[in-house]
């Protein structure tokens, strides 16, 4: 893998829309990204959960996406969200109809072009692996939830 590379995944059934919400999820499609390539690493099922704030459901996603540095999804709640915060993995909201491969490439263009936020946060994680980043959740938690 590259060590450039960021991990991305989607909430999706078809592997061409998010089309999920987080927790209920049936399937995920992780991408592992470059500013010049995107590259499908992982497609992962899950049993069909409804959406009735058992938390228990959540535990193998988690597990699922540690090392992504984001997860697109329709809608998650406040939960999953702290959760995943905690992670590392900035959650992100899409409309319905969203494209994986519109995403992709909106996320290597900003690679190309210099990442914010969140993403710059990541690329800066990716390339200091090593390094302890103590103050990575309270930078995450001021930056707040966009919608």
């Amino acid at each position: 893998m590259d060590t450039s590379a960021i991990q991305v995944a989607f909430a999706s059934t078809d592997m061409k829309t998010v089309n999920q919400h987080f927790g209920s999820s049936e399937s995920f499609v992780i991408y592992s990204v470059t500013a010049t390539s995107a590259t499908l690493r992982e497609a992962a099922q899950f049993q069909a959960y409804a959406q009735d704030g058992n938390e228990d459901k959540l535990a193998e996603k988690f597990k699922l996406l540690e090392g992504c540095a984001a997860v697109y999804c329709q809608a998650i709640g406040g939960s999953a969200i702290r959760q995943l915060t905690v992670q590392g993995i900035q959650p992100v909201k899409v409309s319905e109809g969203a494209t994986i491969h519109e995403l992709l490439e909106s996320l290597q263009t900003e690679l190309r072009n210099g990442p914010t936020n969140w993403l710059a946060k990541a690329v800066q994680k990716q390339q200091k692996s090593g390094d302890s980043n103590n103050n990575r959740f309270d930078e995450m938690e001021a930056e707040g939830w966009n919608e």
